[in-house]
C-alpha cells in the first residue's frame, strides 16, 4: 500500500519564494480551512491530518506526517520573522497553519500532485493482462527516411520509463557485424552492440519492471548466432528466456523484474519458401513494421533500386529450406512473434501456445469493425503490437486509444514525434507509479461469451461523474520571458479540458479568457459524465489567446482519470515535448459523484 511521507527536501518548501504570494487563496480553500480548523485562525496537525484523510482521501497519513509539516511552517515562519522579512503574508505565532500557509501547501505539487507516485496495481498477473509503454522504431533520432540511428533516442524513451524498445537489426556493409538502421531509407546505422550496451545501461533507471527488446530480424542464420552471442554476453542473468517449450501463459512483470526479454519471429518460420511465394509477399514481410518505400523521395528511391542496397540487405527469400536457422538464436527469444497473412480473423483464434501479433494502425481498426471482440478475447491470453502505417514518414503518430480500448498491450509511438498522441501515452504511463506496466481494466480481461465482450463503440450509461474545478494558475512569468505570449501587454490565458477515451466519452470544454494578467483566477466548474471511466484520460492545455495568430501554448498535462486524487491538488504542466515545466502549475480540485 502507498504511504503519505515527505522526505526531508520536501520540507524545505516553505522557505522557498513563490509565485503564489501574488494571489489569495480561493474562497472554496478558505472554506475548507474554515471547516476544518473549527472556524479557527489556525489548523493544527490533528485537524490537518483529518483534512487529508476526510477531504483528500489520503489515507495512508498519519498525524506525524502532519506533525512535521507543521512545525516545518513554523520554523520557516519564525525564521522569516527573525530575518526582518515581512512573511510572505505569513503572520501569527499560533501553533498551526494559517490560511495562507495552508494554501501555499496545496500548491505544491511535491506534496500535493494528482496521482500517486508508487506502483500499486497487482503486478503478479501475465504480462498479457498490461499495457505497456512501447517504443517504435527506438533508435531513430527524427524522421523514418533520412535521421540518424542512434542509442541516444533510445536511453531518452528508457529514462522516461519506456519498456518495450523497438530494433531493426540489418548485416552490416561488409556482412560480418549487425547494424541497426531503418532498412531500405537513406538513414545512417548505429551498431547493435552499442544499442544493447545503452539498453543495458539504462533499463532499470526508471523502474525495475522487465524490458521487451523486439527485433525486426533480416539477418542470415551466422549472423542471428552472432546476436544470440553478443546478447547473452552483453546482458548476462539479466537475460531471461524460457527454460522449457512451449509457454502456454506469459510470466508476470514482478517475476521479471530486473530482465531483459526478447521478441522476434523465430527463424524457422523464414524456411518454409512457400511464405514467399512472389515478391508483394516477401516485400510485404520484409516491410512487417510499416516501411516508408511508398513515400520514399527520389534519392532514397535511387538508392533503393541501387545494387549497394541489394548487396548489403538480406531477403528471406534467399534462405534455403536446408539452411540450418540459428538454434541459440531461436533459444532467446521469449515472445514469439508474428504478422498475419491472409485472414486476421484466423490469427485471433485463442489456443495453444501464446504470442504475440503485429498490426498496423489501420490494419487493427479495419479487423476492430468486424472482429472487435475477438480482438479483445485474443488479448486476453495473448499479445498484440500496434505501430505506425507506413506513410507516418515525418515520425508522426495515431491516437493509442484505438489499440487500448481492445486490449492491445503494445501500442508502438514514434517517441521523437512530439504532439497530442505522445501526450496521450505519457498520461496513460503516468499511472501505476510510471512504472510503464498499467493493469488492464476487469471488463477486457472477463471470460465471457463472444457477444458479451466489452465493445467500445457501444454507448453505455454513464458510470460516475468527474468534477472538475480549475481555480488558478501561476509559474509562467517566471519560466517564460515577458515578451514569450504578447510583446506590449501580459498573457491572455485559458484552459482546455478534454476527455480522452471511448468515443461516447469524448467531450471538450474550456474556462473563460483572463487578459493580461500572468496569475490568472477562473474559478470554473466543469462535469464530465463517464461511461468507461477505466479508459479515460483528463487532457488539460493551457492556451493564450490571440485574436489574429494561433494561439500560443502555455502547457499541458494528460491524466489518468482511474489514478487521479480527489481534493485540491497542485497539477504541474509540462511542455510540447513532454517535460515538465519548472514553475507552472494550476490548483485545481477533483471529485466524483
Amino acid at each position: 500500500m502507498a504511504t503519505f511521507t515527505y522526505n526531508y527536501k520536501m520540507f524545505k518548501c516553505f522557505k522557498r519564494k513563490y509565485a503564489i504570494t501574488e494571489q489569495a487563496p480561493p474562497s472554496d480553500v478558505k472554506q475548507v480551512f474554515s471547516e476544518f480548523s473549527d472556524g479557527g485562525s489556525f489548523i493544527s496537525a490533528k485537524q490537518l491530518q483529518r483534512f487529508f484523510l476526510e477531504h483528500q482521501g489520503e489515507t495512508d497519513c498519519t498525524e506525524d506526517d502532519s506533525k512535521k509539516i507543521v512545525e516545518n511552517a513554523l520554523q520557516s515562519r519564525k525564521g522569516n520573522q527573525d530575518s526582518g522579512g515581512g512573511g510572505d503574508g505569513v503572520s501569527g505565532t499560533g501553533e498551526g497553519l494559517t490560511v495562507e500557509e495552508f494554501f501555499q501547501f496545496l500548491s505544491f505539487d511535491e506534496f500535493n500532485g494528482p496521482l500517486k507516485s508508487q506502483v500499486h496495481h497487482d503486478m503478479n498477473a501475465p504480462l498479457s493482462h498490461y499495457f505497456i509503454y512501447t517504443g517504435h522504431n527506438s533508435y531513430l533520432t527524427g524522421n523514418q527516411l533520412s535521421s540518424d540511428c542512434s542509442d541516444v533516442p533510445i536511453i531518452k524513451a528508457l529514462q522516461l520509463g519506456v519498456r518495450v524498445i523497438e530494433l531493426d537489426i540489418w548485416p552490416n556493409s561488409t556482412k560480418d557485424d549487425i547494424d541497426v538502421v531503418h532498412g531500405r531509407t537513406l538513414t545512417t546505422p548505429v551498431s547493435l552492440l552499442q544499442c544493447l550496451k545503452s539498453i543495458k545501461e539504462y533499463a532499470f533507471v526508471k523502474s525495475r519492471y522487465p524490458i521487451i527488446i523486439t527485433l525486426e530480424d533480416h539477418l542470415t542464420p551466422d549472423l542471428q548466432a552472432k546476436v544470440a552471442e553478443m546478447t547473452t554476453q552483453t546482458f548476462g542473468d539479466m537475460l531471461y528466456f524460457p527454460q522449457t517449450e512451449p509457454m502456454t501463459e506469459f510470466p508476470s512483470p514482478e517475476s521479471l523484474k530486473d530482465r531483459i526479454l526478447i521478441s522476434t519471429k523465430p527463424p524457422k518460420e523464414y524456411l518454409d519458401t512457400r511464405q514467399f511465394k512472389d515478391t508483394s509477399d516477401s516485400e510485404k514481410e520484409f516491410s512487417e513494421e510499416g516501411s516508408v518505400s511508398p513515400a520514399l523521395s527520389a534519392e532514397a528511391d535511387d538508392k533503393f533500386n541501387g545494387s549497394d542496397v541489394d548487396d548489403e540487405c538480406f531477403n528471406p527469400r534467399d534462405r534455403k529450406p536446408d539452411q540450418q536457422s540459428a538454434p541459440e538464436y531461436k533459444r532467446l527469444i521469449t515472445i514469439h512473434a508474428g504478422k498475419p497473412k491472409g485472414q486476421i480473423r484466423d490469427h485471433l483464434i485463442v489456443a495453444g501456445n501464446v504470442k504475440r501479433l503485429s498490426l498496423s494502425e489501420q490494419e487493427l481498426e479495419k479487423a476492430s469493425v468486424s472482429y472487435g471482440a475477438d480482438i479483445v478475447r485474443f488479448t486476453q491470453k495473448n499479445i498484440i503490437r500496434v505501430y505506425p502505417k507506413g506513410t507516418r514518414v515525418t515520425s508522426s503518430n495515431y491516437r493509442p486509444h484505438i489499440g487500448w480500448m481492445y486490449g492491445a498491450q503494445m501500442v508502438a509511438l514514434n517517441m521523437q514525434g512530439h504532439g497530442k498522441s505522445l501526450w496521450y501515452m505519457q498520461g496513460m504511463f503516468s499511472a501505476n507509479g510510471g512504472c510503464g506496466y498499467v493493469k488492464k481494466p476487469e471488463f477486457l480481461l472477463a471470460k465471457v461469451p463472444r457477444n458479451e465482450c466489452f465493445d467500445p463503440k457501444r454507448t453505455l450509461p454513464a458510470k460516475k461523474t468527474l468534477k472538475v474545478k480549475v481555480y488558478l494558475g501561476h509559474g509562467w512569468s517566471t519560466d517564460f520571458s515577458k515578451t514569450h505570449f504578447d510583446t506590449f501587454s501580459p498573457p491572455d490565458f485559458y484552459t482546455k479540458i478534454c476527455i480522452v477515451g471511448v468515443p461516447a466519452d469524448k467531450i471538450h470544454k474550456k474556462t473563460k479568457i483572463i487578459h493580461d494578467d500572468w496569475f490568472p483566477v477562473w474559478d470554473e466548474e466543469f462535469d464530465f459524465p463517464l461511461s468507461v471511466p477505466e479508459l479515460a484520460l483528463l487532457s488539460i492545455e493551457v492556451r493564450e489567446y490571440d485574436k489574429h495568430e494561433k494561439d500560443d501554448f502555455g502547457g499541458q498535462i494528460c491524466l489518468p482519470i482511474p489514478e487521479l486524487k480527489s481534493g485540491f491538488r497542485a497539477v504541474p504542466l509540462y511542455d510540447q515535448k513532454g517535460e515538465k515545466l519548472k514553475s507552472v502549475k494550476l490548483l485545481m480540485r477533483f471529485q466524483f459523484t
